[in-house]
């Protein structure tokens, strides 16, 4: 690879200014690309087949474990505790999550669909940080919510990676966007 990529970074109220990205930067952001889309990835790994990390082998998807039910049944806090208590291990709730986590985890690891990966994905995270919901000091039951930030949390910042992500055009570094514009014509709503 060259001493850098150039790109363009639009400025606000101007034409687009030409940017150079150095080999060290498009390294970080492909490392950081893959490191989210692994995040997404894995959850789904172990959802599925029971890995023993956050899902053993009997609550495995594909031994009829739930990927939802743990997590939903358990919202103990804030305004949409019972709406979440109601959709925990239903089939439709676990088969969105199942695809989301698989479909987001796989398109930033490949560096395609970016922009759809950004959206689906900040859904999901503002769905789950909704669920443990920082603002509340106390669950329901007067207990300590363990909420150590009243708003920021990692679901928050795993969105705006994502989003920051899709902006930059993440997949043109060392992903294989490049290639899929080739073989899509360059359909923008594909990148």
């Amino acid at each position: 690879m060259a001493a850098g990529t150039t790109g363009h970074a639009p400025v606000l109220g101007t034409e687009a200014t030409p940017v150079t990205i150095t080999s060290g930067g498009a390294i970080a952001i492909a490392l950081l690309r893959l490191s989210i889309g692994f995040v997404f990835l894995w959850a789904f790994l172990d959802k599925l087949f029971g890995l023993g990390y956050a899902t053993p082998g009997a609550r495995a998807w594909i031994n009829g474990g739930s990927p939802t039910k743990g997590f939903l049944s358990n919202v103990d806090i804030g305004p949409f505790q019972s709406a979440y208590n109601s959709i925990a291990g239903t089939w439709w709730a676990d088969t969105l999550f199942m695809l989301g986590l698989l479909g987001v985890g796989l398109a930033v690891m490949l560096g395609v669909f970016m922009n759809i990966s950004a959206v689906a994905g900040s859904l999901m995270m503002l769905l789950m940080w909704a669920a443990e919901w920082p603002f509340a000091q106390f669950t329901s039951s007067g207990e300590a919510s363990g909420s150590t930030n009243p708003f920021m949390d990692y679901h928050l910042i795993y969105a705006l990676v994502l989003i920051v992500l899709a902006v930059i055009g993440a997949g043109r570094y060392f992903g294989i966007a490049p290639w899929w514009a080739r073989v899509t014509g360059g359909q923008a709503w594909l990148r």
